[in-house]
């Protein structure tokens, strides 16, 4: 069980939160991703404070996170009547998707704001744009490779995917082979921070479902059975909470974000991954050269009107 406050925060509250977690002001504060002194005249303020839209944020996730002894010694801090249970982690907004006009796939509206970023959750604030809601798919990237003649990937029988796996996410794309693609359809690569948020959410869910480890939610490697693509509509349940799919195993995706030069990251995992390396927060990179029965890539644009599909 998570809490949440059903009021707004007062100073009482925050000092009871850093207490519950047995942290010094100065720990409290970079926890927070806020300075010392802030968190001093919080505490100085037994009023209700106004923190600006990301320390609230970063309040009621610190909050929601509580384990079983923390949230304990934070309920016995502060008024009964101000703590009521916290959804179990973010809750799936109705999607707000359009097709793009070239490539005709589908694309899920990811709206301005803030969201908790990387291993150590630091509020990160991105304007809108649309990711597709799919991984790339065998029949997509036909459609490209058809129309400006360009090589297809070598598991391909020619210029065409075996019919098995047309809806699964292409696979043995280089990192130029998914740029190639972007320009053709007047898309981008996502930046790490746009796959990141896409897949946590605002409040920075461990996973795209939630704060819990369920294989079952995704493609990814059980034990040592081998594995291989799924379609990419197959696991509805592992959904993040815009509603994009397939952000946890099946294909690594390919990043416009360079981690050195040449060096490009993934975000993702794979059937062929353990669930553990699946966390959105999680970092790999590979160089652009590099292709692989497991590595694939979506695409992102911020130059679409919103609009039903």
């Amino acid at each position: 069980m998570t809490i949440s406050l059903v009021r707004p925060w007062t100073g009482v509250d925050v000092k009871a939160l850093r207490e519950a977690r047995r942290m010094s002001l100065i720990d409290f504060a970079g926890h927070l991703g806020v300075a010392v002194r802030t968190v001093s005249i919080w505490e100085a303020d037994g009023e209700a404070i106004k923190p600006r839209p990301v320390n609230q944020l970063a309040l009621d996730t610190s909050l929601s996170r509580l384990n079983l002894d923390e949230q304990a010694r934070f309920i016995q801090s502060v008024p009964a009547d101000a703590i009521g249970d916290a959804p179990n982690g973010e809750q799936l907004v109705q999607p707000d998707r359009i097709r793009h006009p070239i490539d005709g796939r589908s694309m899920t509206w990811i709206p301005e704001g803030v969201y908790l970023s990387g291993p150590l959750d630091q509020p990160v604030w991105l304007p809108g744009y649309h990711i597709d809601t799919y991984p790339v798919t065998n029949s997509d990237y036909k459609m490209f490779v058809n129309a400006v003649g360009y090589p297809p990937p070598r598991h391909w029988d020619g210029s065409n995917p075996p019919a098995e796996i047309v809806g699964h996410p292409v696979v043995w794309v280089t990192h130029d082979d998914a740029d190639a693609y972007t320009r053709w359809a007047n898309k981008k690569l996502p930046s790490t921070a746009q796959w990141e948020k896409a897949a946590r959410g605002t409040v920075g869910a461990t996973w795209p479902w939630g704060n819990q480890p369920t294989p079952a939610k995704c493609n990814c490697k059980v034990r040592d059975r081998s594995g291989a693509t799924t379609p990419v509509d197959r696991y509805k349940s592992g959904a993040s909470p815009f509603g994009v799919f397939d952000l946890a195993g099946n294909v690594w995706e390919w990043l416009s974000t360079t981690s050195a030069p040449g060096r490009y990251e993934l975000k993702g995992s794979s059937f062929n991954s353990l669930l553990e390396a699946a966390v959105p927060a999680a970092f790999n990179d590979a160089d652009h050269s590099m292709s692989d029965d497991d590595t694939g890539f979506r695409c992102v644009t911020t130059e679409l009107n919103r609009g039903p599909q």
